[in-house]
């Protein structure tokens, strides 16, 4: 979540963390699923997700 929230894409976060894209994407569900961040689709989603984190 640090890393979205720095603006970090999911490609990007992949290459700095030394992973696959789709283990970011699996490992973001999870958290918009528990962070519930409504039924938003795309970045609206990220952006909710990561405020909700933020605690703001």
């Amino acid at each position: 979540m640090a890393l979205m929230a720095q603006g970090h894409t999911d490609p990007a976060i992949a290459a700095r963390l030394f992973v696959s894209q789709s283990a970011v994407e699996k490992h973001a569900n999870a958290i918009f699923d528990k962070l519930d961040p409504g039924d938003t689709a795309g970045y609206g989603r990220r952006v909710l997700a990561v405020l909700r984190y933020m605690g703001t």
